[in-house]
């Protein structure tokens, strides 16, 4: 449960608030942003309490007894639970933890689980456990609060055995103190289950929440991960199955009254290529129905509707997070919590048509073999657990096929998971990428170099070599001149769709006529996600290049792509438009907007809606949008920095000062606020003052170029232009790239006469930059002055 804190940004991303488990980040910065709406007038989609046609385990058991038996006890079944005796696994004979000074207090009374901690106020409050929350090798408790939202308590039961040092009870914030007033604080709006944790924690869910009260209905079919939280609801296969016990055709009932067919209509076998002795599959995949139903909930990713459809593209309901900087190191292995889809994508295994069920039993979850003979079901054991292949002692743990190529990362403090992008080491990788490698993760004491030399001398080098985390790595710094290489691996159709989407959302960095007119092909690509990913990437092109492009996009049968590209064109007047068009066009804000009433919970949607109505000229509904998402979570910076630009755009400023000011009163660190209160203040004229702020801002986030330009160019406005250079200098060092840096730095030692100085960085930028016509003009100025100043200088 390490949630991250929330980016200051000013759109908030499009669908990625609502994460599948207590332990995700809560969002992500980009152009578009994600979901929640209270506002007066918005229209809420209808909802069921509990959705139609479920019926429940009981009736599966009697037709599927083996299934049902390797179910239970299963970490799906026991993923939510009642708390009582046999389902509390965590210590509560008056039991304590001290964490940071504050001493919590486990125990029962008249049956109730309870557990004496810090609350809201700040006070050691008592409240009673509901529910508990998974099994191994942590428990979590959730406790129920007014208004039917249930929060999750930071304080865990190791469940591990003993031995392994376990049965005890620990904080998930390690030592990190979390106070009452902090964002991440457990009673919160970031730690609530009916948004955060529950659609994969139940079966059948429905959150439920009524903006007009601020309460939840929250219901589900059943309590955990049961029978139809992957087969979907069994009313009409019950139906079917009951008709054929009497006897009975049921024609007008097709595929057994399914609403998935997992089974294969052909049984699938894996068998070893005669010519290479690597497996495969037979018959080929067909479809992907299996891996996108796991990925619902096994994987980074955001709710776009709860009406999933089983079968259907997991993209008409959820939106996968890509490969991004703060979830992914640059050559795709796991950084945050990413639950195994993401990576997965990216695995060769992947490619060749492997399924979840190939390695873990479908009901139990548990693998169909431990260790190495899992793998050697499909590869040779001759060749892949001899030591001339993996190079370590028999039985060693060096020699275990998952050291290697799926290396753990542990999450919440005891949890590892593995890696299932099934890489080969690449300790050369780690040496260009600082990424990490499995070969260093055994041998720490040992460096880079050592892991490099022994990988080349008993695998030597070859087409491995190149991967797409050089060009990632990259880009993801903003150096220069990478447009055809980001194009190159978009379009490379060997490459996993994560990786190639990834690539596509990178190209918003580097503007240009080869952008577009890659982008332009992109978007009738046959994977939804890079779909998704381009329709994104249009958003930021001038109206009109991106309203022809994306018109077209709002028939997409795949409801994210659609949605993303009706938010694009909200705010564009449909001049000279069929009434079709139209059509389409509202039909897919409308949909946008129905994602940002789905979450109505959370101050992010709130955000977003603002931001919409803003861009629709909407000021008043954006207003209080804004306002309400800071109502809902005080402690939401975003929403005051967004709200204090629209008072800029409505020319109040004197209200945008006192509210970044009260915004930096809960968040003196926010590096965004302190910048943003910085441009207020030059704006009114108030330049002096604005320093404090702008270089409160640079000294916050030092990695933040934009933040040291602001912060130079004041400097240089007032007359302190010899600051102003150490401080562009210093930003320098770490983005040595960056084109405002070096143009202030050009333009700031031409006005002191440094010709030659200048004449350094307008070289320097115009290398990097050789196609802009106005750092020509500039390189060529300094040329002439630095001439005129010191004759010979070419």
């Amino acid at each position: 449960m390490t949630l991250n804190r929330f980016p200051a940004t000013r759109r908030w991303r499009l669908f990625q608030i609502s994460p599948t488990r207590i332990s995700f980040p809560i969002a992500r910065p980009a152009v578009i942003a994600l979901a929640l709406l209270a506002l007066a007038g918005c229209r809420q989609p209808s909802q069921e309490l509990v959705p139609a046609g479920y019926t429940g385990r009981k009736t599966c058991q009697p037709c599927h007894p083996r299934e049902y038996t390797a179910y239970i006890g299963s970490h799906h079944d026991l993923a939510m639970a009642p708390a009582n005796d046999q389902n509390v696994l965590g210590d509560f004979e008056d039991a304590t933890l001290t964490h940071l000074g504050v001493t919590s207090r486990f125990y029962r009374r008249d049956g109730k689980f309870l557990v004496s901690t810090e609350g809201a106020s700040g006070a050691v409050e008592e409240f009673e456990v509901k529910y508990t929350f998974g099994a191994d090798p942590l428990q979590q408790y959730l406790v129920e609060f007014p208004g039917g939202r249930l929060q999750c308590l930071p304080l865990c039961w190791d469940s591990r055995p003993r031995e392994e040092g376990g049965q005890r009870w620990f904080h998930l914030y390690g030592n990190e103190r979390i106070a009452p007033g902090d964002l991440l604080f457990w009673t919160r709006v970031s730690q609530n289950w009916n948004t955060a944790c529950a659609e994969c924690h139940s079966t059948g869910l429905r959150k439920n929440f009524d903006p007009a009260t601020g309460t939840y209905q929250t219901r589900w079919a059943e309590v955990d991960v049961s029978c139809e939280a992957c087969h979907g609801p069994g009313a009409a296969h019950v139906e079917w199955a009951e008709a054929r016990a009497r006897g009975e055709a049921r024609p007008d009932i097709p595929d057994l009254g399914l609403a998935i067919r997992l089974k294969e209509a052909e049984p699938a076998a894996w068998t070893r290529d005669e010519s290479t002795g690597r497996p495969r599959r037979t018959p080929p995949l067909a479809a992907h129905a299996q891996a996108e139903m796991c990925a619902r909930c096994h994987s980074r990713r955001g709710l776009v509707s709860e009406d999933y459809v089983h079968g259907a593209s997991l993209l008409n309901t959820h939106n996968l997070s890509l490969l991004e900087e703060d979830l992914y190191y640059p050559d795709g292995q796991i950084l945050e919590e990413v639950y195994v889809y993401g990576s997965f994508l990216q695995s060769r295994m992947a490619q060749e048509g492997v399924v979840c069920t190939d390695c873990h039993d479908a009901h139990s979850a548990r693998l169909h073999q431990e260790g190495d003979a899992l793998c050697t079901r499909c590869h040779t054991a001759a060749t892949y657990t001899s030591r001339s292949h993996h190079h370590h002692p028999p039985n060693s743990r060096g020699a275990r096929c998952v050291e290697c190529h799926m290396p753990a990362r542990t999450y919440m403090v005891v949890d590892p998971r593995r890696d299932h992008s099934f890489r080969v080491p690449r300790p050369d990788l780690t040496a260009t990428l600082e990424t990490p490698n499995a070969c260093n993760h055994c041998h720490g004491d040992r460096s880079t170099q050592w892991a490099v030399g022994h990988s080349r001398r008993w695998y030597g080098t070859g087409p491995r070599d190149k991967h797409f985390g050089g060009t990632i790595g990259a880009a993801r710094k903003g150096i220069p001149g990478l447009a055809a290489d980001l194009i190159r691996l978009a379009q490379a159709p060997r490459q996993p769709s994560i990786v190639r989407a990834t690539a596509v959302s990178l190209l918003d960095n580097y503007p240009g006529g080869s952008t577009v007119e890659a982008l332009a092909e992109l978007v009738k690509d046959p994977s939804p996600l890079v779909r998704a990913a381009v329709v994104e990437a249009l958003g930021s092109l001038p109206p009109h290049q991106r309203e022809p492009l994306l018109q077209p996009v709002l028939e997409d049968p795949v409801r994210l792509v659609r949605t993303v590209a009706g938010r694009s064109l909200a705010g564009l007047a449909p001049a000279g438009q069929s009434r079709r068009q139209r059509r389409l066009r509202a039909s897919a804000v409308r949909e946008y907007e129905e994602v940002q009433q789905l979450h109505a919970d959370h101050p992010g949607g709130r955000l977003n809606l603002g931001d919409l109505y803003r861009d629709r000229r909407d000021l008043e509904r954006a207003e209080a949008s804004y306002r309400q998402a800071i109502v809902l979570e005080p402690a939401f910076i975003p929403a005051y920095l967004n709200l204090g630009d629209l008072y800029r755009e409505m020319d109040r400023e004197d209200e945008g000062k006192k509210l970044l000011l009260e915004a930096l009163n809960r968040a003196p660190r926010s590096a965004a606020t302190q910048h943003a209160l910085g441009l207020l203040l030059v704006r009114n004229g108030e330049r002096r003052a604005a320093l404090e702020h702008l270089a409160q801002a640079a000294a916050l986030e030092p990695d933040n170029s934009r933040h040291a330009y602001v912060y130079g160019v004041a400097l240089n406005s007032l007359g302190e232009s010899a600051q102003a250079i150490r401080v562009l200098e210093q930003a320098l060092r770490s983005r040595h790239h960056d084109r405002d840096l070096l143009f202030a730095l050009a333009t700031i030692h031409r006005d002191r006469r440094e010709f030659g100085k200048a004449l350094v960085h307008g070289r320097r930028l115009l290398a990097l930059y050789p196609e802009n016509a106005g750092y020509q003009r500039l390189e060529r100025q300094l040329r002439t002055l630095a001439r005129i100043r010191q004759p010979g200088v070419r």
